[in-house]
């Protein structure tokens, strides 16, 4: 059986991404694709495992990994997500859901010798807690608590609300991502630091938050955090994924800091191009000497 850094479980979406000019852009993405991309050039072996309809299997064109590493799931439909932001920054942006992909269920995941399972979701009911439950059985549970708070309204809209089961479903978790609006959602906090604290007093191991300025690390003990220094902003689309993927996965032979500083150069990178990250870990390494100096390892 083949040795996996980490499988990573989600909906490969069709995109329709609008800026704050108007410029409309379609593009093959979901978290599932922007995850395994940066893991992947960063040299690690991951396994994606998808849902996506018959009519859209040319999808799976648009993963950067190898085809053997990918099992695609059937369900009856895909995801497919609309997405218009009104600022620069990108950091404002109104969200739809025009078609959801068929839940995963515990029963549905194929066994692997995986050190991680990354549940990489898009929308409220992508997971349940039964499948993190089986999961946390097998190895480490990483979850990007998006497909946890951000749910899908009748007409397509969507809004985000807490996790009811975050309390019984968090010591489960061994990697914990949010941005820094999720985490206010969560803990009442907007203070990035505070809202960690909760987090992780609540049971998950590892807290990891965004920011379009930094990203910042908690276990509990330290804070650790990174600036993000892309030179544009026309990848935006994928940031918390690729960061998040490339942080767990270097964690696996890494400290905090190394890891937080390969993600955050990682995503830095992957910002100024839209789509997934097809770069290379010298790519990254010639960014961090270029743009980082040293000064955050």
């Amino acid at each position: 059986m083949a040795k996996y850094s980490s499988m990573i479980i989600g909906h490969a979406t069709l995109d329709r991404n609008t800026d704050h000019l108007g410029n409309t852009v379609e593009i093959v993405g979901g978290a599932v694709i922007y995850s395994s991309a940066s893991a992947y050039a960063l040299g690690h072996r991951v396994l994606a495992v998808t849902k996506i309809a018959q009519k859209d299997m040319n999808r799976l064109d648009n993963f950067t990994i190898p085809k053997e590493d990918i099992i695609c799931l059937p369900s009856e439909k895909s995801t497919d997500m609309v997405n218009i932001y009104h600022t620069a920054d990108k950091e404002r942006r109104t969200c739809r859901n025009l078609s959801k992909g068929d839940p995963f269920k515990a029963s549905e995941i194929p066994e692997a010798d995986c050190a991680i399972y990354h549940l990489a979701g898009l929308v409220y009911g992508d997971f349940d807690r039964e499948l993190i439950l089986s999961l946390a059985k097998r190895g480490d549970v990483a979850l990007d608590v998006q497909a946890m708070l951000r749910h899908v309204n009748p007409d397509g809209s969507m809004h985000f609300e807490d996790w009811a089961e975050k309390k019984e479903c968090l010591p489960y978790i061994r990697y914990l991502k949010t941005d820094a609006a999720e985490a206010e959602i969560m803990t009442g906090c907007e203070d990035r630091r505070l809202a960690a604290k909760h987090l992780y007093s609540w049971g998950a191991r590892e807290i990891l938050i965004t920011h379009n300025t930094e990203v910042l690390a908690y276990d509990g003990k330290e804070f650790y955090t990174c600036p993000i220094k892309a030179r544009n902003l026309s990848g935006r689309t994928g940031r918390g994924d690729t960061t998040f993927a490339a942080y767990i996965n270097e964690r696996l032979s890494n400290d905090i800091p190394s890891a937080l500083l390969t993600a955050t150069a990682t995503v830095s990178l992957k910002m100024e191009t839209p789509g997934p990250f097809r770069g290379t870990a010298e790519d990254v390494k010639r960014y961090i000497d270029e743009f980082y100096n040293g000064s955050e390892k």
